[in-house]
This record gives structure tokens, sequence and C-alpha cells, in this order.
């Protein structure tokens, strides 16, 4: 028999694009973004009370990333840079410390969307086309990155001829990387090489029949320990549960608001599903709140901290 699930709004913020999250153990926070407001929030578990700064000269933030043994630095996206910031958690500002890595002049028409550390430490980050510039769904300039750790160390392109580079989940028990470029409607699986480098790149999940889309789009991503994949859809107003292995949908999770972005498994069990949505001129509350889901009967795991390295 299924685990009855419930739905809960979480107070916080209405965020125009909140995205990006991830769970901190640590502090038993939720950490994410909304995108072009700026703004890096944090809903503490214990307050039931979120948290937002800004950052002068910082603007759009996308993603979000913990930093290991710095538990008030993050690594966020910034155009076509990843940049150090520090926070308390609390105040309305945040400081810029230093940039970890530009893309540079060849890559001025992008800027960084997605990014998730990997099992071993090694973060990886995406892009997607600048919004300024044209029609997203219809470009491909995207590049997913595997980036070493090191303030200024190298950068190594792992796939091109991206959209939208959105939702990372890695499966250890079966060493596979699963990816979603939003405007190309799968999921696609890689294994993942020991130098973190993928190959084998097959279509895991496929939302179009005959052809057609659903009428919404897969976001962000993550995993339960059993190894199953949770993805936000833009436009569905709803998370889906599918099972890698059977590669079906096992469970619809709706959500109360059309675009759902990122989502993240926290609390103290690490047994509840936060949900990061967006909101336009167009909609009413609660979209663009931030939810979270109990009663799945599933577990995640500890998200990891990136190794930043002087």
């Amino acid at each position: 028999m299924a685990a009855e699930h419930t739905v809960h709004q979480l107070p916080s913020p209405l965020s125009i694009i909140g995205a990006k999250t991830v769970w901190d153990v640590d502090s038993q926070s939720l950490f994410y973004v909304d995108i072009n407001v700026a703004a890096i929030r944090r809903y503490d578990y214990a307050e039931n009370k979120t948290y937002s700064c800004t950052i002068d000269g910082v603007n759009p933030i996308a993603p979000v990333i913990l930093v290991q043994g710095k538990p008030d630095h993050f690594v966020v996206g910034s155009g076509n840079k990843l940049l150090l910031v520090s926070w308390d958690g609390r105040s309305e500002k945040g400081t810029l410390v230093k940039t970890v890595y530009d893309l540079g002049e060849s890559e001025k028409h992008v800027r960084f969307n997605e990014g998730k550390v990997d099992p071993k430490g090694r973060l990886y980050a995406g892009t997607m086309q600048l919004e300024s510039l044209g029609d997203i769904f219809q470009q491909k300039e995207g590049k997913l990155y595997r980036f070493d750790g090191k303030v200024g160390g190298e950068f190594h392109m792992v796939k091109d001829g991206i959209s939208i580079s959105n939702g990372l989940a890695w499966i250890e028990s079966t060493n596979k990387l699963y990816y979603i470029d939003t405007a190309a409607l799968d999921i696609k699986e890689f294994d993942v090489l020991e130098n973190g480098d993928l190959q084998n790149e097959t279509v895991m999940y496929d939302w179009r029949v005959n052809g057609e889309g659903p009428g919404y789009f897969g976001d962000g991503m993550t995993n339960d320990a059993d190894g199953n994949l949770y993805v936000a859809t833009w436009g569905g107003s709803k998370v889906q549960k599918i099972n890698p292995r059977t590669k079906k949908v096992e469970l619809e999770i709706q959500i109360p608001a059309k675009f759902v972005t990122t989502l993240a498994f926290g609390g103290p069990q690490l047994d509840e599903l936060f949900v990061a949505t967006a909101h336009t001129d167009t909609q009413d509350p609660p979209a663009g709140a931030l939810f979270k889901v109990t009663g799945l009967g599933v577990r995640g795991l500890p998200m990891t901290k990136m190794v930043l390295k002087d």
C-alpha cells in the first residue's frame, strides 16, 4: 500500500523564480535562490522561518553551492562566473569574497543556471544562453562542466549542445548520472568515469508521446536512497517520481503552483521533500512559495558539499 503524503506550504517570500534547493545537514537548513531577484534564501527548520539576503554587484544568482568546512561561505553562479560569497544566514546583506572561475569573453552570451556537487565533492555546473538574447528553448549554446574545485583552476566540459542546463542526480550504487536539459524533454543517463567524465549517453526517460510534449518540462531533480528520481515540472504543477530501473512514473505529487522548479530531501531524518516554485504576474499565491512534502515513506541522501581549494 502506497504511503499517504501531505503537501505543506512553508513561511517564505513568494519568489519570482525560487530554485536550486540544497539541504545543509549541519545547520538543518534549506538554502535556495530567487534567480533574477538575486537573493539567497535560507529556510531554518527549527525556527520554521525563511531568511533572505542580496549581495551588492551579484545579479543574477544561480545556483548556490555549500562549501565543505566553511558554513558561512557559498559558491554561486552569477552570469558566466562562479563567485565565492559569505553570508551569516540571517542578515539582509551578504558579501562578495572573490571570483572562483570566469568562463571568459567567449562565453559572455551564457549564464550559469544549475550546479550540484557529486558524491566525491566535485562540482558540476551547467549554463544556458542569456534570456535577453532570444528564445532559450530554440538555441543550444549551453554546456555542462566539471570543476576541479581549485580557485582559478580548470573547468572540464563534459557535454555541450545544451539549451537549458537543469536537473542533476547521481545514483552511486549504479555509478550513473541523470541529467535534464529542459528543452530536450527527456532525462539522459550517463556512466561516470573515475575522473568524473561522462560516457555512454542514453535517454532513460522521454516525456514525449508520438513526438508531442506533455505541456510541461522537466526542471530540477533529486533522488532518494532507493535510487528513484524526483523531478520538478515547469508548467506541470507537480513532482514526478520516476524509477530508472523500470523507466516508469511511480507517483505524481500535486503542488499548488504551476511552475515547480527544484527539490531536495531534508529534515532531521532526510524524509521530507522540499519543493521550490516560481510565480508570474498572472499567478496568484501560493505560486512562488516554498513547500515540503511529508509522508512519502522514503529518505533522501545527505547532499555533498563542494571541496574548494585555494
